[in-house]
């Protein structure tokens, strides 16, 4: 297993810095990967030049720790960001970036970071994640790659795509969840006050983000309510009928504020909560799915096997604790 061929020693991270890349985009992995980690002995993370200097549109320098040389001893790779959509990366760089993943490291393109990650070749007949607005320019430029509009981040075969900024602090969390399991992605994801694990497949990109009525905020009361109560039998008549709205009103409120049906976002809580018993309990699989709102211990294992593609007891021998 990855993790325990990791316990030995710290993750290699480098992070590339291109010039023209804004800080924010680079400060995503040098926080997850470094701040978070100070002290811990978990990641050594470095900083990767291509040449000469590197310098934000904002007008900081970057301190780099080497050249391209640092991505061959890596066990993480990650772009962080892409300073011209339509300039290809150097053919120096498309090499490492296959070398890198030829050998058994994760490469990671972060927002539009995923296009020097397409133009080297890696992601052609894989499924990939960018930020929202480059959507038609990205499919034009790579029409063998299947890009997945809606995620929030996608991994295939250690190539580790995200969409924009935000999904990006997801992407390197979900990283952490892989490498060193759920308690330490959860502990990270308090010190940057974030939500502990989004899935990747999640809506990157929705009308109402934040509830913009007295309504929608009591639509956050009934969510946080059903969260409390998994097991209870969560009709759209009873929730509507809990926030004083029509089935028809409360099922179209709900899909503006997540973006999701309420069958969906009702499913996908359960399997999240499902996952973390999985990952630091020994509870048996049956009660597990009790306990996250199943009905049935079979029917559990297909919602399970559907939407992460691995069993219960496979996720379990990978995160657990």
């Amino acid at each position: 297993m990855i993790r325990q061929a990791i316990s030995e020693r710290a993750v290699e991270v480098v992070v590339l810095a291109q010039s023209g890349v804004s800080s924010f985009h680079l400060s995503v992995p040098l926080a997850i990967f470094g701040t978070c980690f100070e002290g811990r002995h978990k990641f050594r993370l470095r900083v990767a030049v291509e040449e000469g200097t590197a310098t934000t549109p904002e007008g900081l320098m970057v301190r780099s720790d080497g050249d391209l040389a640092l991505l061959s001893s890596a066990d993480v790779v990650i772009v962080a960001g892409w300073h011209d959509l339509g300039e290809r990366p150097s053919e120096a760089l498309q090499h490492q970036l296959r070398v890198a993943h030829a050998r058994g490291a994760h490469v990671v393109g972060l927002c539009y970071g995923t296009y020097a990650l397409a133009y080297s070749g890696l992601l052609n007949g894989k499924r990939a994640a960018t930020h929202w607005a480059a959507e038609s320019d990205f499919q034009a430029r790579f029409p063998g790659v299947e890009l997945d509009v809606d995620a929030l981040y996608v991994d295939e075969e250690k190539l580790v795509t995200s969409a924009g900024t935000g999904a990006g602090l997801d992407c390197c969390i979900y990283l952490v969840r892989k490498l060193y399991g759920s308690r330490e992605a959860n502990r990270v994801a308090r010190l940057m006050v974030l939500p502990p694990h989004r899935e990747g497949g999640q809506a990157q990109y929705i009308d109402s983000p934040v509830p913009d009525s007295t309504r929608d905020a009591a639509l956050s009361g009934l969510m946080d309510d059903v969260r409390r109560n998994l097991k209870a039998d969560h009709s759209i008549d009873a929730l509507a009928s809990k926030v004083a709205m029509s089935r028809r009103t409360f099922t179209r409120r709900f899909a503006k504020v997540t973006g999701m049906t309420v069958g969906d976002w009702v499913l996908s809580e359960r399997l999240r909560r499902a996952k973390e018993l999985l990952e630091t309990s020994e509870l048996p699989i049956d009660v597990v799915a009790e306990r996250a709102g199943f009905q049935s211990s079979a029917g559990f294992r297909q919602s399970f096997k559907r939407a992460m593609q691995v069993s219960p007891s496979d996720w379990r021998r990978t995160f657990g604790s």
